[in-house]
This record gives C-alpha cells, structure tokens and sequence, in this order.
C-alpha cells in the first residue's frame, strides 16, 4: 500500500470565522485548510494584516505569544496567549506545499474585549442587597469568579456588611489574569466603637482642666454637631470634645458620649458609649474639731475629733499645740490618728490645738482653741 502525506483530493481552501476574545485571556483561532491530491505541505504560516490604501498589508507573528496549533493535514489553528488590545486585527494563513503555495482569501477576524464590573448599587446602608454583574461585549463566559480586594468572593449577591466595602473585580475562572477594572462598593453604616476618653486619663484633682473627647468608626464620619455629652442621662454638650477649665466635686458623676450620622441599624439610629465614671479627687477641706466633753475640768478627760471633706477620704491626722513659750514658734507634737486623747486635763493643759489631715499628698490645717 502506498501512502501519500496529505489529501487525496480537495481544492485550494482556507475557512475560519471571526473571533471575540477578552483581554487576557488565551484563545484559539480555529482554522481548516485544504489543498488537491498529491500535494505535501512544508511550512504553514500565519500573517496579521494591516489595510492600507485599501491593500493589506502582511506582517509575521511574535513567537512569544502566537503558537501553531495545528498540522500539516487540514488544521491549521492558532492559539494566542494573554490577549492584548493590540492583538485585534485581520489574521490570514498562508501554507506552501511541495508543488505549489496558497494564502487564504479571506481573513480571520480578532476583536479584544475587556470584562466590566457593575456593583448595583454603588453605595449602599448596611444591611441591605447588593448584587455584582460581570458583562462584557464578547458573549461573557459562564465561569465567573469574583474578588474584593484581592479576596475571593463566595457570591454574587449579598446583603452589605462594613467589611463588604471595597474594590470588586471578576476574573474568568482559570485565566484570571483576564478581570474586569475595579470598581468600589461603599457601605455606608451607623456609628459603631463609640468610645468617650478623658485627658488627662490620670486622677481627676479638683481645680484642674479635664477634657471629654468622643470617637466612633461610623461611614459616612460623625460630625461635630452629631455627638452629645451626658452626665447621668442629662445633657451637657455637643460637640467632637468638651472642656471643663476647673473641675470641681460636683462633676463627679457617670459620664456617655452619644453618636449618630443618620444612618440607624435596626431602628436605632443613636448610639452610646460605655459609661464613664469621674470621680474629682480633692484634698482634705472643712475641716472641723470637735471637743468631747465640751467642757473639760481639771482631772477629767477630754476626746478631739478631727473630722474633715476629702476625696480620697483622710489617711492620716496629726495633731499640734502651739507653743506658750516667746522663744518657741514652732507646735509641739500632740499624737497623731483622728482622735487625740488627753487624759487627766491640767491647767498647763490649756492652749491652742490643731488639727493636720492628709490624703496622698495634700495637707490641710484647722485650729482649735
């Protein structure tokens, strides 16, 4: 039996149809050629075109991203790798066989396309639906996959979270260097983190300047006019900070910011921070002696209280009698502890007594006589 490489019988034919192709994706022009009986094909090649005063003009292939796909038998298919708008054009095959040689009378046609990302709606409440469409002017491939930020997204359709918002993107699965142009989804959603701080965050000492300060992570952001300050439940401000110059023991007490940016969740559309709770701290005031009994004979006995208003409450008392001699400026030291007991009053006994209270550094003085 005799074998001949080539077509037992046929004509001088090249057929292919118009491609559409995305932007980055790989694509396979399919071709099928034909040529008379007794021919042997020895080289194929594939030329892209360029009109010119109505003359095409014929340009070779890179090798970089143009393959030959097919044979020397009737396929003459070309792949083209990451498809680039530049690739869109007029293609034509041409094949030289033992005898003679053919170039296609016709052209492929390449048209490149890119995918576009539709997020609908753009900006969205939390809480509420949002659907991603991936269209495109090629018939759009039924394997679609979709990114946010990188990330792979499960869905389509979902309803809108904060962590949602971002830059979403489709991809053709498996080639998913061919993806659509970002496009961002903005949630817009009510204050969350509402958070109230005070400076200094040290102790509160009475007469100081303090400063309430409200924060919150909110979209769209929390204005000035949209925090309040409440000092058990009671308004006091408005305003991202509120300063009181000289705090006093009347501005102890609990303390909230309160956010909202007209966006609600769940019907609320004001929302509170974590009460905190102020607690002005002041150094021992009014401080007052008392005298048990209040009339002392000699040889009896006799208590003095020291009493007094402080913030913490007075840790330690000590107790002075002013000194009866001219020479002597300084108090004699009595005994120390609220209470002074003096047993046994004797005339010698008699003077001017006082009373020194502390709490943590701060030092007070009351005189009794």
């Amino acid at each position: 039996m005799l074998y001949l490489e080539g077509v037992w019988s046929g004509e001088w034919r090249v057929t292919f149809k118009d491609h559409c192709a995305l932007k980055g994706t790989s694509i396979v022009i399919k071709c099928e050629y034909d040529y008379p009986f007794a021919h042997i094909v020895t080289s194929t090649t594939w030329l892209k075109a360029r009109l010119v005063s109505s003359n095409w003009e014929l340009f070779p292939l890179p090798t970089d991203r143009f393959t030959y796909v097919g044979n020397s038998r009737g396929d003459c298919s070309l792949k083209i790798s990451d498809v680039q708008h530049t690739d869109k054009g007029a293609y034509f095959f041409s094949f030289v066989t033992t005898l003679n040689r053919w170039r296609s009378r016709t052209f492929a046609q390449l048209s490149v396309k890119e995918l576009t990302t539709l997020v609908e709606p753009g900006t969205v409440t939390e809480g509420k639906d949002v659907r991603l469409t991936c269209v495109s002017d090629c018939p759009t491939p039924t394997s679609i996959v979709w990114f946010r930020d990188g990330q792979l997204v499960p869905k389509p359709t979902f309803q809108a979270t904060k962590e949602d918002a971002g830059s979403y993107y489709c991809a053709v699965l498996g080639q998913e260097t061919a993806r659509s142009s970002s496009v961002v989804l903005n949630v817009q959603y009510a204050p969350k983190k509402v958070t109230l701080l005070v400076s200094p965050s040290a102790d509160v000492i009475r007469g100081r300047s303090v400063t309430f300060t409200c924060s919150s992570d909110a979209n769209p952001s929390v204005t000035q006019s949209g925090y309040r300050l409440y000092k058990v439940g009671q308004f006091i401000s408005s305003g991202l900070s509120h300063t009181i110059s000289d705090i006093q023991p009347s501005h102890s007490g609990l303390y909230h910011c309160q956010a909202w940016n007209n966006i609600s969740w769940r019907g609320v559309d004001r929302f509170n921070s974590t009460g905190l709770y102020i607690n002005v701290q002041y150094r021992p005031m009014n401080i007052t002696i008392s005298v048990d009994p209040p009339h002392v004979v000699e040889g009896g006995s006799v208590n003095l209280t020291c009493s007094s208003a402080a913030n913490p409450a007075a840790h330690a008392y000590t107790w002075y009698k002013k000194s009866d001699s001219p020479s002597s400026s300084s108090p004699l030291v009595m005994g120390s502890g609220q209470v002074l007991s003096l047993p046994s009053m004797q005339a010698s006994d008699t003077g001017l007594y006082l009373c020194q209270a502390r709490n943590g550094s701060a030092v007070s003085l009351v005189v009794r006589r």
